[in-house]
């Protein structure tokens, strides 16, 4: 596939639609240009957990860990 961008007075390319595709990213999403010398590879920078962004949005009566999750749950079962 080959794909064109036109670089803006500011420094900045739209990413064709096609590409952004099969890289899977969208809007927000952050991109990693790799260089050797010789040619640049993009590639899309992901977090080391795709639910990361999720942590610490949970009910705040439960603590954190599989134990103290465990113990809540035991607790709202009347065990």
């Amino acid at each position: 596939m080959q794909k064109q961008a036109t670089i803006t007075s500011k420094g900045q390319i739209t990413v064709p639609r096609e590409v952004r595709r099969m890289l899977g990213v969208r809007s927000g999403d952050k991109l990693l240009f790799e260089g050797d010398g010789k040619e640049i590879r993009v590639r899309p920078l992901r977090s080391k957990s795709a639910f990361s962004k999720y942590r610490g949005i949970g009910n705040p009566e439960i603590p954190s860990g599989k134990k103290s999750i465990r113990k809540w749950l035991r607790g709202m079962r009347g065990e």
